[in-house]
């Protein structure tokens, strides 16, 4: 079959359960506009019909999460060019076409135009090492375990309030997890007095608690400064139970997740120089890693930042200059893995506490000082990937003429 274009740009708004594409050639004319299922074969179907529109294609997306695994796999596979072009971009550009309807067609047609109009405006997207998309699972799925055990935890202090306000002050169930097996056995003021101290110590040193003593001793306590019985008790006692056992299965799953996450990590012959430097453990080297790849997309450590949110953005107009602003546009987790590390490694003596020192007596605030040596530590730990060079805490002694 003939080809008829020399060039043509494809836009696909990708979705879970299907694709539109839309082509368009070098003059900005549709070419072709067709939906797609998220199927191997149809995908397959749509490259053919691309192909034999024009001798060179571009594609563009725009999304580059799980969605558009199968779409951008079969497309890298197939030698194909693809961009990524940010939903943000998509949804302001809209307004400068005709009409106010929003349809997928609308959007590819979008996502296709710039890409025609900015060849080299957005970055290449390519199918990541396999290490990489393990741990983007991994990571993704251990940050939906942390929100869960979170709305249990609320979900249990809410129904405590209604059953002895006493017992739910009396212990941080989110940090420890004596108290959450308590509430497997004792969810009442009444059973709590029952029991007594001795006998729930002995109860919860079979559990291998620890410190169990100390959370029998509050834990009655806390019953005997109760006598009243609230109404509905008995039925949110049960439910109290019901969710101090999922809590608990729950921490189990997040505990086995997490060794998993290291392993994983630790295969990467990055690991060990990113764990080098303090403040960074497997998790947030996890997420590091997942986030930022092989690094291939980042020019240098001011890209690096950048992305991070790290980097200060100028926001000028007329004689006002100098203005710098925190950035809209950056990716919050990457930012929450230098912040973290950045906060950690400030906590004990080294270099890091001493500039985090230095920029408070500069007079920044803790939020400031904290950002301004994460800013510091991306510098850091580029030149330690890029040099493939552990963490030295001490600076090298001067060497004598």
């Amino acid at each position: 079959m003939s080809r008829v274009h020399e060039r043509i740009w494809v836009g696909i708004d990708a979705g879970k359960g299907h694709h539109w594409a839309v082509a368009v050639d070098a003059e900005g004319e549709s070419v072709f506009s067709t939906k797609v299922i998220n199927d191997e074969s149809q995908i397959l179907a749509l490259i053919e019909t691309a192909r034999a529109k024009a001798g060179e294609i571009r594609w563009a997306v725009d999304i580059s999460g799980r969605a558009s695994t199968l779409l951008l796999a079969l497309l890298v596979a197939h030698g194909q060019h693809v961009v990524y072009v940010p939903g943000r971009t998509v949804n302001r550009m809209s307004g400068a076409y005709r009409g106010e309807g929003k349809t997928d067609a609308r959007d590819a047609r979008v996502i296709a135009d710039q890409a025609r109009m900015r060849p080299r405006g957005f970055s290449q997207l390519d199918t990541p090492p396999e290490l990489v998309t393990t741990l983007r699972v991994l990571t993704n799925y251990r940050a939906d375990l942390i929100a869960d055990r979170v709305r249990l935890i609320n979900r249990l202090r809410d129904l405590l309030v209604g059953i002895c306000p006493a017992l739910e002050r009396a212990f941080d169930y989110s940090a420890a997890k004596g108290p959450v097996v308590m509430l497997t056995e004792c969810q009442t003021p009444a059973a709590l007095r029952r029991i007594g101290v001795k006998r729930l110590t002995t109860w919860l040193e079979r559990r291998k608690v620890r410190n169990p003593g100390d959370v029998a001793a509050r834990a009655v306590e806390a019953a005997q400064s109760q006598m009243i019985e609230l109404p509905g008790e008995k039925r949110a006692a049960k439910l109290v139970c019901d969710l101090a056992h999922q809590l608990l299965a729950l921490d189990e799953r997040i505990k086995d997740n997490d060794r998993e996450i290291r392993e994983t990590f630790r295969a990467d012959e990055r690991a060990e120089i990113i764990e080098s430097m303090p403040g960074i453990g497997p998790i947030l080297g996890a997420e590091l890693v997942a986030i930022v790849g092989d690094l291939s997309g980042y020019a240098d450590a001011g890209r690096l930042a950048s992305h991070a949110g790290l980097a200060p953005v100028a926001r000028d107009s007329g004689r006002r200059t100098g203005n710098y602003h925190r950035p809209q546009r950056y990716n919050r987790r990457l930012r929450y893995v230098f912040y973290m590390a950045a906060q950690t490694a400030m906590m004990r003596p080294g270099l890091s506490r001493d500039y985090y020192l230095k920029k408070r007596g500069e007079g920044l605030l803790h939020t400031q000082a904290l950002l301004a040596l994460a800013r510091r530590r991306v510098d850091v730990l580029w030149a330690m990937l890029r040099d493939k060079k552990l963490f030295i805490s001490a600076a090298p002694a001067a060497q004598t003429a």
